[in-house]
């Protein structure tokens, strides 16, 4: 029993510690081109896995991307014209954080709109809450309209018309 607990550890913290797909075959050997070509392929979407960036997909397609990006920065390529070449390649939905164009302002815009109007209907909820206490507290009774009133909500007396 002691070997199964301690088998299940194991496996809890192998699977706590961030799994990178990068094989050293594929790394720079210069540093600072290395972790140029992770950051860009954090920002990259592996086509097969679509919720994984190529940096932690482990699928073929993936490691090609990552080769494919290292080879446009040794030939020279800024940031952005990898970025660009691998856009111009497999399209728009290859971003991760797709760019703010006009084809894409709907999708920027929505979550700040939908915000923005549940702000203002719970704004005007709360406004018209406080003027109907306002108005329930403001009229002025007399006693038997109260005693009429209380009897009404305790549904003790018939409502007119009924």
């Amino acid at each position: 029993m002691r070997y199964l607990h301690a088998l299940m550890l194991l496996l809890a913290l192998a699977w706590s510690f961030p799994v990178r797909a990068v094989q050293p075959d594929e790394m720079l050997a210069d540093p600072k081109l290395e972790a140029r070509a992770r950051a860009i392929s954090q920002e990259l979407r592996c086509l097969v896995c679509q919720n994984e960036s190529i940096d932690e997909s482990e699928a073929p397609l993936a490691h090609d991307l990552r080769v494919l990006v290292r080879q446009r920065i040794e030939a020279g390529d800024s940031d952005a014209q990898v970025m660009n070449f691998i856009v111009a390649r497999y399209g728009e939905f290859v971003l991760l954080k797709p760019r703010l164009e006009w084809r894409t302002a709907l999708l920027w815009c929505t979550p700040p709109g939908l915000l923005l109007i549940g702000i203002v209907m719970l704004l005007i909820a709360a406004h018209r809450r406080k003027g109907a206490a306002v108005v329930i507290g403001s009229a002025n009774l007399t006693a038997a309209e109260e005693a009429r009133v209380a009897e009404l909500l305790r549904g003790e007396a018939p409502v007119a018309g009924d």
